[in-house]
């Protein structure tokens, strides 16, 4: 089967310039090299530090920017190869959910307005638009009465909810979910979440889940990805990562998360030194080797890549199966 997305060594740099005519001396490495797939009706989890690169690959994958470089495959089609006519078809077949909800619809647009207005860019007549709407916005769990309100007269748990109705109201394949519980009360989250999984049951939809909340990953995803500045350092089943993760990072993820469960407070937590380094100037060799406690000589001059060590378990990590990290990891919740 072929998956609905694959990503093949991709990469974004962003030039920094300077002086009156603008001169490109520099540039962030915001995604350096990434590779990954996700399968038809799969919940793909992205997590990691802020900065590392996760919403630049959201928006890469929709190709609202530019790849620098590498392949972004829909369906087995490449996506960065395509015009804008072409482009304009696939985009069809994905949606994508911002992080505040408030600032990601237009504040003089009522909410069918919101609705509308992908579906007259796509040329769908008016009696089926109106039909849409409507199916739509019951869908999510809103009322009708609430298509002539402006977004300032609704609640944020209502905005992400038109947010999501106006991402799946083409019935695309495909949805990015970048952050879009991270702006909501922790109640909120709760019932975005199972909406989100509802729909994907009844619209067999696939996600690319974003988030730094450990336990929200969790409890959506199927397979998670970890991602440190601008690297995918591992990708696993769910359960697998959080019970037997083989990357110091991935330990030192969830080691800084708060822990609900009074029976793990005392498990012992791993320790990343420093600060992430810039993206601008990153280290040679792995880029996590002048915070990780566990470098050797090989980790400071030669960047590790991302091999499957297990089923279905990648990893980038020169020592990846050498350290044991079972004291540092548990079977319960660690979020």
């Amino acid at each position: 089967m072929t998956p609905v997305i694959q990503v093949k060594n991709l990469k974004k740099y962003f030039p920094i310039v300077k002086g009156i005519i603008r001169k490109k001396y520099s540039y962030i490495r915001a995604v350096d090299g990434v590779s990954f797939s996700i399968e038809m009706g799969e919940t793909f989890g992205l997590v990691g530090e802020s900065g590392s690169g996760k919403s630049t690959i959201a928006r890469l994958l929709l190709r609202l920017i530019e790849p620098t470089e590498g392949e972004i495959l829909f369906k087995g089609k490449d996506i960065t190869k395509l015009s804008k006519g072409e482009l304009r078809e696939v985009r069809k077949n994905m949606g994508i959910v911002f992080q505040d909800p408030a600032s990601s619809l237009n504040p003089r647009n009522t909410v069918y307005d919101t609705l509308l207005r992908p579906l007259k860019l796509h040329g769908i007549p008016k009696d089926e638009a109106e039909e849409r709407i409507h199916k739509v916005i019951e869908s999510v769990n809103l009322g009708e009465e609430l298509l002539g309100r402006y977004p300032h007269q609704l609640s944020g748990g209502q905005q992400q909810r038109v947010s999501i109705a106006r991402a799946i109201i083409l019935n695309p394949e495909f949805v990015v979910l970048d952050e879009p519980t991270s702006a909501l009360d922790v109640s909120v989250q709760a019932q975005i979440l199972n909406l989100l999984l509802d729909l994907q049951r009844e619209f067999r939809l696939t996600y690319l889940f974003i988030s730094h909340d450990l336990s929200v990953v969790r409890y959506i995803s199927d397979r998670i990805g970890v991602m440190y500045l601008g690297n995918l350092f591992e990708v696993a089943p769910t359960e697998r990562l959080y019970t037997h993760a083989f990357h110091p990072y991935t330990v030192g993820l969830m080691s800084s998360a708060p822990i609900l469960n009074p029976r793990l407070r005392s498990r012992k937590k791993l320790l990343l030194s420093g600060e992430p380094p810039s993206l601008i100037n990153p280290p040679s060799g792995c880029p996590l080797h002048p915070r990780c406690p566990f470098a050797k000589s090989i980790c400071r001059e030669k960047k590790p890549e991302l091999v499957e060590v297990e089923r279905d378990h990648f990893v980038a990590c020169h020592r990846a199966g050498e350290i044991d990290f079972s004291e540092f990891l548990g079977g319960e919740s660690v979020g």
